[in-house]
């Protein structure tokens, strides 16, 4: 493949598979300015990556890997010394919540509360991927991805029901 087959491939799955980029930068940036940069780091990632992208796995698998691993990274890169285990309400970014629903707003607002791999977890679980899937995005076994969100599922219906109060 050349060099121009190669660009008009990756822009084409890129292009099909953007509602990955769109969910991953929503739910790891806090306002547009950090979405839009993490969308261009993203991109760049996976253009760095393309040439290793096997084919062993759906591309949209391989790119919420590349995307999910970019995005915690930009997040340890932004804020070394604070454990991201909760962001405030105030941090989604209120103007992007604006074209969504009632119910909708609260979820993001309930996840951007959740720590690193749990967003990541529930993104794809809310994706509907497999568990076997979400388990070879993320690294982490079939059955640790069961148990995982079921704790999750567990504490965002906890954060959601202490929204309402």
């Amino acid at each position: 493949m050349d060099q121009a087959q190669k660009e008009a491939t990756f822009l084409e799955l890129v292009k099909q598979n953007q509602p990955i980029l769109h969910k991953v930068c929503f739910v790891y940036a806090c306002n547009r300015q950090e979405r839009e940069d993490l969308m261009q780091d993203i991109i760049l990632q996976l253009w760095k990556s393309f040439p290793g992208f096997s084919g062993r796995s759906a591309f949209s698998t391989w790119m919420y890997r590349v995307a999910l691993n970019t995005a915690i990274t930009q997040i340890k890169k932004r804020k070394p010394t604070i454990a991201i285990q909760s962001v405030s309400e105030s941090q989604v970014d209120k103007e992007s919540l604006m074209d969504m629903s009632e119910e909708i707003q609260i979820l993001y607002r309930a996840i951007a509360r959740l720590k690193k791999l749990e967003k990541a977890l529930v993104l794809l679980w809310l994706e509907e991927k497999s568990y076997h899937e979400i388990a070879e995005t993320t690294g982490i076994t079939v059955k640790n991805v069961s148990v995982q969100l079921v704790r999750i599922r567990k504490k965002l219906a906890h954060i959601i029901a202490n929204i309402h109060k």
